[in-house]
């Protein structure tokens, strides 16, 4: 066996952010079978009160809301990130590349709340985009973009978008461009060569792209928070709103508990209903 003298130093850290990931679980865990003492932040004893009311419909909603916008954003960050990505690997000049690199990864260093921030003065009833609009004499009377659906995909996509980017270009820059000259040699136009050999063999990316995503958005907090408003809830609101507004700790406990099982459960169904394209990458 060769010796690797440096291998506990690089284990160590991993082990303690482990310990302490599974510590604080724990914790959470025995927060969400204990009984909610009102006027008292000490819980009680066991019970399954709390996973029982989440049995109702209007947590019910607040699930499938979740999961409904996760699974937008995601497919939402595919579509633009794509030919980014694409345009990205296949530039040329490295200067060029470092530009859009450069651009693409901007979002991730903001803060979630100045990014978040912006997005509210973008599309607010006088912000930047109902602004032009009225202008151009396109619209008579603001359009209701905040407090939306599409309002918090939309700032969700805006963040999502540079780990598709990576991902994506990461896939793509191992294919060879030599594939594509020969299929066009074979007679295959340039669009039919892409979609034969090029998203082919760029499955793994879209894959890990589309489940990174959709896992990166279920725990987003302050995007719903603000530019929902209220009345767009996700799961991680609610148990803000329960943990912190309420004091109702092992009822978001429960909450918790329920929605990291709901996301691995998502995100599991949906490698299983992305294996068939995986199926027509490279083997």
């Amino acid at each position: 066996m060769p010796r690797r003298p440096f291998l506990r130093a690089f284990v160590s850290p991993a082990a303690l952010c482990a310990i302490a990931f599974v510590a604080a679980m724990a914790a959470v865990l025995q927060f969400s079978v204990r009984a909610y003492i009102p006027g008292s932040l000490d819980p009680g004893g066991f019970t399954l009160v709390n996973f029982a009311a989440l049995l109702k419909p209007l947590y019910g909603r607040v699930f499938l809301d979740t999961v409904w916008i996760c699974f937008i954003t995601a497919v939402c960050t595919l579509v633009i990130g794509y030919p980014v990505a694409y345009a990205l690997v296949r530039a040329k000049g490295a200067f060029l590349k470092s530009a859009m690199l450069i651009v693409v990864v901007t979002p991730l260093f903001l803060g979630e709340v100045v990014r978040t921030y912006s997005w509210i003065v973008v599309l607010g009833n006088n912000g930047f985009v109902n602004t032009v609009l009225l202008k151009l004499g396109m619209i008579e009377r603001p359009l209701q973009l905040m407090f939306t659906s599409f309002g918090v995909v939309l700032a969700l996509v805006h963040v999502t978008l540079p780990v598709m980017v990576i991902m994506l270009a990461a896939a793509l820059s191992h294919i060879d461009p030599d594939y594509e000259r020969a299929a066009e040699s074979l007679g295959a136009g340039p669009i039919r060569a892409f979609l034969s050999v090029t998203l082919p063999l760029s499955t793994p990316g879209i894959v890990a792209g589309v489940t990174t995503a959709f896992a990166w958005t279920f725990s987003a907090f302050a995007t719903p928070q603000l530019i929902g408003g209220g009345q767009v809830n996700m799961v991680s609101n609610l148990v803000y709103q329960l943990g912190f507004a309420s004091f109702n700790f092992p009822f978001a406990a429960s909450l918790s508990v329920v929605g990291l099982v709901l996301a691995f459960g998502m995100i599991a169904l949906l490698r299983a209903g992305l294996r068939p394209l995986e199926a027509v990458g490279p083997q």
